[in-house]
């Protein structure tokens, strides 16, 4: 009775229009209506369901709230947790302004856009990671391991000779950040990558970051153009200045502001997480769909175009992380509905994409040779169609009553970590197996 409890309270906290101090009166009066009614003789679970049904669903206690304390909600967005943001606010202005500078040094000594092609992220992950570690109090050894990551990486990058524009630098520059990424993940599960809830709180973290950061970004775009049109009526051209300097280190500083505004905005994001993977799983199944139809009706996929082939990559690794974002924004225990029949859709659509992609590619590498890109795709789709399948598989017992939601979510918290390392493989390895061109 106290577990079911606690998951109630639980469910309640997410929502910000909700106060602990609410929680706490709300459960007083949950406690009280489950004591009349065993002892009218009922057991505890059905006291418990009809009491729940008496005060009212989490999702109608939350609207009720929200419309009669919809001003919490504002205070929340602009204030935030008053317990830790004079804390852990200065030491994110501290990190972004060292990452602003990390990147704009190298220019200062004559760095040319090749060096910033390769080792973008090497110049500002390390201050994101730096952030976590010392948020969450990560172990000497979660520490260590982060930095050998980040300094192997660097070594690699910076130490083959890779042929300028060629696609072996193109390949490297796409899969560092990828393998970097899941870098900073073991530094926000501070070490502990064996826990799934902890997994998932990242994939949680890396969707909310992903919205943070596309908003810092339009409305740092917006100012500048402000900027840039209002010096320009007075006869002051800042335009080079803005994007010699503004524009990168914003970019920089703003990778560390966004993961701040994740966790200490993280229950406004999580009533924004619904709402996006509402409009946009429909939208990507559609687009699925058509290009679904599309391929079949192109002919020989073999001959396909290779810029037809990337962007089906492309599409299937959003279709992989509008999955993952819906599931980490998900109630557990709701029963299956029919977002997660959408869903199922959506990820038997993927699945008849990469199965063509996947032919498509075998063809091409058959018939003209393996090249590091045609490897490369290859690898990724083979890991998108195991993931995908698996998924399809439990999302039909799901929506059978046949498996639990957590059984979902674990698939994806397990099976996660293998994109980081065949990053790191097509990093080290691939230079070295097909050459530096």
């Amino acid at each position: 009775m106290n577990a079911q409890i606690e998951q109630w309270r639980d469910y309640l906290q997410r929502h910000p229009a909700i106060r602990p101090d609410d929680v706490d009166e709300l459960e007083a009066h949950l406690r009280d209506q489950i004591d009349d009614l065993r002892a009218a003789g009922l057991t505890e679970d059905e006291a418990f369901l009809i009491a729940v049904g008496r005060i009212g669903q989490v999702d109608d206690v939350s609207q009720e709230f929200a419309r009669e304390h919809s001003e919490r909600l504002w205070k929340q967005l602009v204030l935030g947790p008053t317990a830790t943001t004079p804390r852990t606010l200065p030491v994110a202005i501290g990190l972004a302004v060292a990452a602003a500078v990390a990147v704009k040094i190298p220019s200062l000594f004559g760095a040319t856009a090749q060096f910033y092609v390769l080792n973008a992220a090497l110049l500002v992950l390390p201050f994101l990671a730096a952030y976590f570690l010392w948020q969450r109090r990560a172990s000497g050894r979660t520490t260590a391991a982060v930095i050998g990551a980040f300094a192997a990486a660097a070594v690699l990058v910076n130490s083959y000779p890779l042929v300028a524009d060629g696609d072996m630098q193109i390949l490297v520059a796409i899969h560092v950040p990828v393998f970097l990424w899941f870098v900073v993940g073991l530094a926000y599960v501070a070490g502990h990558w064996r826990d799934a809830a902890r997994r998932m709180d990242f994939i949680r973290f890396t969707g909310e970051w992903v919205v943070y950061y596309t908003l810092l970004a339009l409305g740092g775009g917006v100012l500048m153009m402000l900027a840039a049109a209002g010096f320009q009526a007075i006869g002051i051209d800042v335009q080079t200045w803005l994007g010699a300097w503004v524009l990168p280190c914003g970019a920089a500083g703003a990778v560390v502001i966004a993961a701040w505004l994740v966790e200490s905005k993280q229950n406004v994001v999580e009533n924004i997480a619904p709402v996006l993977t509402a409009v946009f799983t429909p939208l990507t199944t559609l687009l699925l769909a058509a290009y679904c139809v599309a391929l079949i009706a192109s002919g020989d996929l073999a001959r396909a175009d290779r810029s037809l082939l990337i962007l089906a990559d492309l599409i299937l690794v959003l279709v992989l992380g509008l999955v993952l974002y819906a599931l980490s924004a998900r109630e557990p225990l709701r029963p299956p509905g029919w977002f997660d029949r959408m869903q199922f859709a959506l990820i038997a659509l993927a699945l008849v994409v990469d199965a063509l992609m996947l032919f498509a590619m075998s063809s091409r590498i058959a018939e003209f040779g393996a090249t590091p890109n045609k490897v490369a795709a290859l690898g990724l789709n083979l890991l998108l169609l195991i993931n995908l399948g698996w998924a399809a598989w439990l999302s039909v017992g799901f929506l059978r009553g046949r498996r639990s939601f957590a059984d979902c979510e674990r698939w994806q918290t397990t099976y996660l970590p293998v994109f980081g390392v065949w990053a790191a493989v097509v990093v080290a390895a691939f230079p070295l197996v097909f050459g530096w061109a």
